[in-house]
Parts: C-alpha cells; structure tokens; sequence
C-alpha cells in the first residue's frame, strides 16, 4: 500500500483504487478449481450421438431422420468441446511427457466427432471408434488423477 505522504498527492479516484487494490493474489495450474474435469461428459456425448445414428438407421421417417442427424451433429459438437477442455484445460506437459500418445488420441477423437467422423457420417462403427478412443483417453486420465 502506499504511503500517506504519496496518497496526498493522489487523485480521490486513484487513492481509491490504491486503497481497494487486492493485496493477495491467486494462481491456479487450470482455469476452474481441480474436480470438475471428466471425460465422462465426452463418452456421454458420444453415446448420444450412436444412438441417434441407431435411431435414424431403424427410422422411415425423413422428419425423423432429419432431427436425429440434426441431434447427432450437434452432440458430436459437443463432443469436441469436452476433448478440447481436456486437452487444452486439464491435460499439462508432464501428463504429455508420461503419456506420448496422448496428443495423437485427442488429435484421433477430435476427428473422429468432426466432419470426417461421426458429424459427417451415419455409421455406427464410426461412433464406436470414437468411443474407443474417449475410453483410451479416460484411462489415461484417471491414472494422472491417481498419480
């Protein structure tokens, strides 16, 4: 804080400023508090999204088929979403280090749940690779959360 002497000669709005300064600071190794990060929101997602390609493979419907590729899309947005937070959020160089491999299965399942992958296409093998790939990925995650 600043001195009494140095506050005279301060505006009534700098002197404020002064005064209502936070004097401790925080940091955090990821953007929200540990605990919150789970790739169970990313296999979630993904099952959503093989069953609306199973819905829309048993359907006749075209307004039904409409609105489960439309469903399908949209999870397999939402997929993405969940593996980036993990990638970019939680996910830090020593995990990288320890776990080559893992750049390669985000890079893999992001695809996968993209316009190459489940958001492209209706076929349910595709949902399962995906899901094979978020189930790699959640192990390594939960043994970074053991470590």
């Amino acid at each position: 804080m600043k001195s009494r002497c140095t506050l005279g000669l301060m505006t009534l709005t700098q002197k404020l400023l002064v005064i209502l300064a936070p004097q401790i600071s925080a940091s955090a190794h990821c953007d929200l508090p540990c605990g919150i990060y789970d790739p169970s929101q990313a296999k979630i997602e993904a099952q959503s999204v093989k069953a609306a390609m199973e819905k829309y493979a048993a359907s006749s419907d075209a307004d039904f088929k409409s609105r489960a590729v439309a469903v399908k899309e949209e999870r397999s947005e939402m997929v993405k979403h969940h593996l980036w937070v993990l990638w970019t959020d939680y996910f830090k160089a020593p995990h990288f280090e320890a776990h080559p491999q893992l750049h390669q299965l985000f890079n893999d399942a992001t695809k996968l749940a993209g316009a190459g992958g489940t958001k492209g296409s209706n076929d349910v093998a595709v949902a399962d690779k995906l899901l094979a790939k978020i189930d790699e990925i959640a192990e390594i995650f939960w043994a970074t959360k053991k470590a």
